[in-house]
């Protein structure tokens, strides 16, 4: 397999060269083969951030040269990731905390009477802020939710989508919500087909980009999305912020995600003792308190860097990479690949699968202990669709990422690699050799559970059973 021209080396981030203590002994470098969670920081981000750092200031109404020239950049900032993300001229560009806090903030937005139409597949970040109890603001509790079941081709999903929402009564706003690529199996979704199908019955459409966009280009406009919400700490900007960027009727005409400074144009006292306000009617009413400014000009930072490096060059090396991961996995028949949409289906640089004869904790604490690599197991923050992959009941009970198995249930978790644009090819290529000899000559240390994660046993004596 030859390596793409195009990009023949991986983009420098932090940590690359970090190395780690192995139980068998010795330190090895550090493989971090975890992106979905959180990727590392770009070095060029750290950089840009470390620059600015000393001239770091409070931002909007100081008078001071560091909070003008704070303030500058916050909103040069939001100007850039508009840009990245091919808003059209009259989107909004809201910072937040992350996808998860984005998509609350439109549950809080959602006029009333809103329908909500949700696949199962969806991670818990756009699965659970609609029609919540616990969901942002009384709109967002409020909502009347359909959930979809897992389609298994994207016809399927655009089909199922379609019956949904022609079949609502009564028929008024209504709002599809749908991931880019999955956080499970990487797969991606047929978001322009999804979102012609929404506009074609009345209904808005937001994009949960966090696992789509370090991977592939997203243009809100020729996606023809409503919303698109994504975070900074899956874009290698680990710094706390998110983005949620799109129509801004429905954001203008809400109540603010938060009440307080700088959400805030006016506050005047009534003759009653009471307080009149008045909102914002720009990004500023959801973005209420000190902003993260840092965060918002990491964002900034790494949206600059991924489009200067060409998503081209970026597709190509991690297609290269993922099909590296998936040939040294097909070689291992007990290893099974979780898919929706079958193995010839696109997808970014995450895969799950499940070990024969192995739990995934176990499984993916022995990559860690013995091979310095680092993976995720667990259902993955998307419960709903590992179980579906697995075989379990919808309803079946567990803890994510616990190894043993809840009264009553099997023990549903799988493992998870994930890589991008920092991920150099002997990360892949030691996964892949650790995957195969796990499998024929098993581990080589005692492992026991500890806390509901399995860990290495440090009373144990070297080449002791597993």
């Amino acid at each position: 397999m030859s390596v793409p021209t195009a990009v023949t080396t991986p983009l420098p981030v932090l940590g690359r060269d970090v190395t780690v203590p192995l139980v068998t002994g010795g330190e090895v470098t550090y493989a971090a083969l975890d992106y979905a969670a959180s990727a590392p920081a770009l070095q060029r981000v750290w950089d840009d951030v470390a620059a600015y750092a000393p001239y770091y200031g409070s931002v909007h109404r100081g008078a001071g040269y560091l909070s003008q020239l704070s303030t500058d950049l916050f909103e040069n900032a939001r100007d850039t990731v508009a840009e990245f993300l091919g808003c059209r001229q009259d989107d909004q560009v809201v910072f937040t905390r992350s996808t998860t806090d984005s998509l609350n903030l439109l549950a809080g937005a959602l006029p009333a009477g809103c329908r909500v139409f949700v696949f199962e597949t969806e991670h818990h970040a756009s699965l659970l802020p609609w029609g919540s109890p616990h969901a942002a603001g009384r709109r967002g509790r409020d909502a009347d939710v359909t959930y979809l079941d897992a389609p298994r081709t994207h016809a399927e999903a655009v089909e199922t989508l379609e019956r949904a929402l022609a079949a609502r009564e009564p028929y008024g706003p209504a709002l599809v919500c749908v991931t880019g690529a999955s956080n499970v199996t990487g797969e991606l979704w047929p978001v322009r087909e999804l979102a012609a199908a929404a506009h074609a019955h009345g209904a808005r459409i937001v994009l949960d980009a966090a696992q789509l966009a370090p991977h592939h280009p997203v243009s809100v406009r020729d996606l023809d999305v409503d919303w698109v919400a994504f975070s900074g700490h899956k874009l290698y900007a680990p710094f706390g912020s998110g983005v949620l960027a799109g129509r801004a009727d429905w954001l203008r005409e809400a109540e603010p995600y938060l009440a307080g400074g700088g959400a805030s144009r006016s506050v005047t006292r009534r003759a009653d003792g009471g307080v009149d306000v008045r909102w914002h009617e720009s990004a500023a009413r959801h973005e209420a308190g000190s902003p993260n400014v840092i965060g918002a000009y990491s964002i900034a930072s790494a949206c600059k860097a991924l489009t200067e490096a060409g998503f081209d060059s970026l597709v190509a090396r991690e297609e290269y990479l993922i099909a590296k991961v998936r040939e040294g996995l097909a070689e291992v028949p007990e290893v099974r690949i979780l898919s929706l949409f079958g193995d010839d289906a696109p997808r970014v640089g995450v895969l799950s699968f499940v070990v024969d004869g192995w739990n995934s904790s176990h499984f993916a604490a022995a990559l860690s202990a013995e091979y310095g690599i680092g993976v995720r197991d667990g259902l993955f923050c998307a419960h709903p669709l590992v179980r579906t992959l697995l075989g379990g009941e919808p309803g079946a009970q567990g803890e994510c990422g616990a190894p043993e198995a809840a009264p009553g249930e099997k023990s549903l978790n799988a493992i998870r690699v994930s890589f991008g644009a920092g991920t150099p090819d002997e990360h892949v290529e030691r996964f892949v050799h650790a995957v195969k000899e796990l499998v024929s000559d098993g581990a080589r240390w005692s492992y026991r559970t500890e806390d509901g994660r399995c860990v290495p046993d440090t009373s144990a004596a070297l080449g002791s059973a597993a």
